[in-house]
């Protein structure tokens, strides 16, 4: 047995059943001796990127692991591996190595001194003897504390040696969980019963501690209205009382308003990152910051109270403490507090009405996604989408009401995310309809992957708004567009997908679009890809309302 048959082991051990790679990488065919699944994607992006989805939908049980080659292939993964990072998404990465005698002498490129910014931990193997040492760090580092990818560089002439026996033992990693101290949860109850308008900020933490039925119970028992962010949106149900709504930089009127209006603010599995794609909390609020990440503590915000530890173990004293405070059956349903959020709530649709039901041509893209929300069984669909203005579009209005039943992201916002994206999804629950809904410039990144899908035998559904430009760039370079048509581009988005041997479907008229998802669904079932491209006009008007945050 050389070095990689006892890397593929020690995946075997770990629990991984397919491993996403681009040629040529000895890994695969060990992965594959033992029963590991390898896809080949059309590039390096593409794979890590399906990885990456795979172990967002597993809510990080499942680790995704993607393989590559040394030299192009390394520096290709580059971009993949950085958005993994900013997303906090657990994920392997397995680059093959120029060789040790090779390893110090340019132009070869190092994965370890290039990719230590970008992961948790970035190890080579210099030794044969080390496989499993190194295997299990890295494991170790992907499951501890802030999620995110961990790097083992496989350094060709180290893994085409023998192991000898005594170091082929392998044990698997085990996630560890803590929880914050009593005194510390005590006085964040006491902080938050007090206030006069608490808000709970949730992210994607409660989503991978499995916590989203402790996050209601506690939201119910002290009536506190819950905000998602964008990568927690799901982990507390959209069509709740309780629920403002998901912050993007775009989000429904609600999150405004109590974000704005709030006293104590109560951030839990959440990192608290300032990003450009999000909303700032305002200053002037009381701050009870729960993580898993002790460094996230006061990294952008002041905190007054941090609580160290797992959502769902936190949320569970946090119950506790509540019920100790407040007696088993909490404060009882706030009627008033209900009533106002749905008053809000029906105001922000009805200004927005016009657009969500308008019926010009070409389609207004929030047309698009009203028939997407009222046309999916959302119990049953996994729904993610692109950067850029879809994102905008789309992350507002769209009702998640079951965990993992919307992937949120945004802090790195690569183009062509989505198709790979929704396909680690689908690898990860073949049950759900995976639906992704994207521009066409981000089509333009990734749409090879659609012959992916078709080869893999993933039957994801993916709906392009063409509406033939970089949407938001007049503003951005106007001289340019003007002049050149520098961002306008063109394509028949449907006609590819036609072409690597999916179902692709056109739509121009906004009362095909239901009919259009219902048709993919069928065909998903029957096991195959879809592309719905949609003729849509540029709207540049978004759910913002930064007067009511200060």
């Amino acid at each position: 047995m050389n070095g990689y048959d006892l890397v593929a082991r020690c995946l075997k051990a770990e629990g991984v059943t397919w491993m996403a790679c681009f040629p040529a990488n000895p890994l695969i065919e060990a992965a594959a001796k033992v029963d590991i699944r390898p896809i080949v994607f059309r590039q390096e992006r593409g794979g890590i990127n399906a990885a990456d989805g795979f172990s967002r939908q597993t809510l990080g049980k499942q680790v995704g692991v993607f393989a590559a080659q040394d030299g192009p292939g390394v520096e290709n993964s580059f971009g993949g591996i950085a958005q993994a990072y900013g997303e906090a998404v657990p994920l392997l990465f397995l680059p093959q190595g120029a060789g040790l005698d090779k390893y110090s002498i340019a132009p070869n490129f190092s994965a370890v001194r290039n990719y230590e910014a970008v992961t948790k931990l970035a190890l080579s193997i210099d030794q044969v003897t080390k496989v499993t040492r190194e295997m299990r760090r890295a494991f170790h580092a992907i499951r501890q504390g802030r999620p995110g990818p961990a790097l083992v560089e496989m350094q060709r002439d180290v893994m085409s040696q023998e192991v000898p026996e005594n170091a082929m033992h392998y044990v698997a990693s085990q996630p560890m969980k803590y929880a914050p101290s009593r005194s510390a949860v005590k006085d964040a109850v006491t902080q938050l019963l007090a206030a006069e308008t608490p808000v709970i900020w949730t992210g994607q933490g409660v989503l991978y501690a499995e916590a989203t039925d402790l996050l209601r119970e506690f939201a119910e028992l002290t009536q506190i209205p819950v905000i998602t962010t964008m990568q927690g949106k799901s982990a507390f149900p959209d069509d709740h009382p309780l629920a403002l709504g998901s912050a993007n930089r775009t989000a429904p009127k609600t999150v405004y308003h109590w974000l704005g209006a709030s006293d104590t603010f109560l951030a839990i599995g959440s990192g608290l990152t300032r990003t450009s794609f999000g909303l700032d909390v305002p200053d002037g609020k009381f701050m009870i910051h729960s993580t898993v990440s002790p460094e996230d503590i006061n990294k952008d915000y002041d905190i007054d109270l941090g609580l160290v530890g797992d959502a769902a173990l936190t949320l569970e004293a946090l119950i506790d403490e509540a019920k100790a405070q407040l007696g088993e059956a909490g404060r009882g349903t706030n009627a008033a507090l209900q009533e106002k959020i749905a008053a809000v709530r029906a105001e922000w649709l009805a200004e927005w009405a016009p657009l969500l039901t308008s019926d010009e041509a070409p389609i207004n893209p929030y047309r698009v996604v009203q028939e997407i929300n009222n046309s999916v069984d959302h119990a049953n669909t996994v729904l993610t989408h692109d950067a850029g203005n879809p994102r905008d579009q789309i992350m507002p209005f769209y009702k998640a009401s079951a965990p993992g039943g919307y992937i949120g992201w945004g802090k790195t916002t690569h183009l062509g995310y989505g198709i790979p994206l929704v396909m680690g999804a689908k690898m990860a629950d073949p049950g759900k309809f995976c639906m992704n809904f994207m521009g066409d410039l981000a089509f333009g990144h990734t749409g090879m992957e659609i012959e992916t899908a078709v080869r893999a035998e993933i039957p994801i559904t993916t709906v392009v708004i063409n509406n033939r430009t970089m949407g938001g760039y007049d503003d951005k370079m106007p001289t340019a567009m003007a002049k050149f048509g520098a961002g306008n581009q063109s394509g028949d988005y449907a006609g590819v997908a036609q072409s690597l041997g999916a179902r692709g479907i056109h739509v121009d008229e906004a009362t095909g679009i239901a009919p259009a998802i219902a048709e993919a669904r069928r065909a998903n079932d029957e096991g195959e890809v879809v592309v719905i491209e949609v003729a849509t006009r540029q709207d540049t008007r978004f759910s913002q309302y930064p007067e009511l945050t200060g």
